[in-house]
């Protein structure tokens, strides 16, 4: 189980103040989250990507990745989202790929297509059509990175003709890819039929949505053939507030919970933490609710948590950070990899993703012919066919 952090980077008011720190005070905050997630030991940083105020996350993440890796020696950077339908596929494959390289394989990335439907039209698409931008600019993202020469021929974008991405991914393996969706099934199709990680950021939605999400995605891998239900690859979200005592906890984040941009001025802080995974209390109450995720998501490799929203200032979030890597991120490590049976994969990492390269299984995009699931498919066809014909 991969644990760790990410953000949005939202420019918030502190409502207890009522100040709203600066564009750079936010961006250095950032810098300073994320070293303080490799101080304690935390698996994952994760940065959004936005074009648009209130957020100051990087418009291009590996901007913000490379600055965090020539500071940091263990942590894995990856992003809560890159835009896939906005951003040219192959900007994308050029700088992940280079960052990827600085880095040394500390690099991944999560696909996702955002929600601010203005960000469209800048970049001349149209939101209409965001999934089979998705869908399309991640067909020829993937082939930049498998492929040398590469011929190209898509609706959204000029063609390519013998076009090679440089630099080639380290050691030919591109950095693992996570498909982010809170509610569009045909992301977690794109996933499976590619054999990738899928990433359900559930911090608005109730646990019966995000079982439905996470289910179908296990059903279409297995489907495709890349492993069995079981072996998908689950990336969760996740919020939380904490201290020592749960009532304290309540009380200083009541006024951030009903001003937040997103959220605020809605539901009652009450009945969001009971429909969603946000948790405020404290850090016993963190790991029994991070916990019971399983229950309805199964046995998954990625838990990331937001921290830094809703205008907390930075000295509560490195607060916030302590009690969580240092109480609650071991019990949760320990509990969660004692109950993952032991044919469930580990979170994709670049050594692991190397040794599966070399082995020479590297997934096939919808399957091959010799995978089990495409022979049961071909098996109960032809049952089917027969049992048709019999009712004639």
């Amino acid at each position: 189980m991969q644990l760790g952090i990410f953000t949005i980077g939202d420019v918030t008011m502190d409502p207890t103040t009522g100040k709203t720190p600066s564009e750079h005070e936010r961006i250095k905050a950032t810098v300073a989250i994320a070293k303080k997630a490799e101080e304690l030991g935390m698996d994952v940083f994760a940065t959004g990507q936005h074009h648009n105020p209130p957020f100051v996350a990087p418009a291009n993440p590996p901007i913000l990745m490379a600055h965090v890796a020539a500071q940091t020696k263990n942590i894995q950077l990856s992003t809560a989202t890159t835009l896939i339908t906005t951003t040219d596929p192959v900007r994308i494959a050029e700088d992940y790929a280079y960052v990827q390289h600085l880095a040394d394989g500390r690099v991944d990335l999560t696909m996702g297509r955002g929600n601010t439907g203005p960000v469209y039209p800048w970049f001349g698409k149209d939101i209409r059509q965001g999934i089979p931008l998705a869908v399309e600019n991640y067909q020829l993202l993937y082939r930049l990175w498998h492929e040398e020469n590469v011929d190209f021929s898509g609706r959204f974008r000029t063609p390519l003709q013998g076009f090679t991405a440089t630099p080639r991914p380290l050691d030919d393996v591109p950095p693992f890819v996570w498909h982010g969706s809170i509610r569009s099934p045909e992301i977690p199709e794109q996933a499976a039929f590619y054999g990738d990680g899928f990433f359900h950021n559930n911090i608005f939605w109730n646990k019966e949505h995000t079982e439905r999400m996470v289910d179908f995605y296990r059903q279409r891998y297995e489907y495709y053939g890349h492993g069995s239900y079981d072996q998908a690859i689950v990336g969760l979200g996740g919020q939380v507030f904490m201290r020592k005592n749960s009532q304290d906890a309540k009380r200083e984040f009541r006024p951030y919970f009903d001003n937040a941009p997103v959220y605020g001025h809605g539901p009652s802080m009450e009945d969001f933490t009971s429909q969603t995974p946000l948790t405020v209390g404290s850090p016993q109450e963190v790991i029994e609710r991070t916990l019971s995720f399983r229950d309805y998501a199964g046995d998954y490799q990625r838990q990331l948590f937001l921290m830094d929203h809703a205008g907390l200032p930075l000295k509560t979030v490195l607060e916030q950070m302590d009690l969580l890597g240092e109480e609650v991120f071991p019990v949760l490590r320990k509990e969660f990899d004692a109950l993952r049976p032991a044919h469930v994969p580990e979170a994709p990492t670049h050594e692991s993703q190397v040794a599966r390269h070399k082995a020479g299984k590297d997934p096939i995009p919808g399957g091959g012919p010799e995978s089990q699931a495409a022979k049961d498919r071909t098996k109960q066809a032809a049952a089917a066919q027969r049992e048709h014909e019999n009712s004639k």
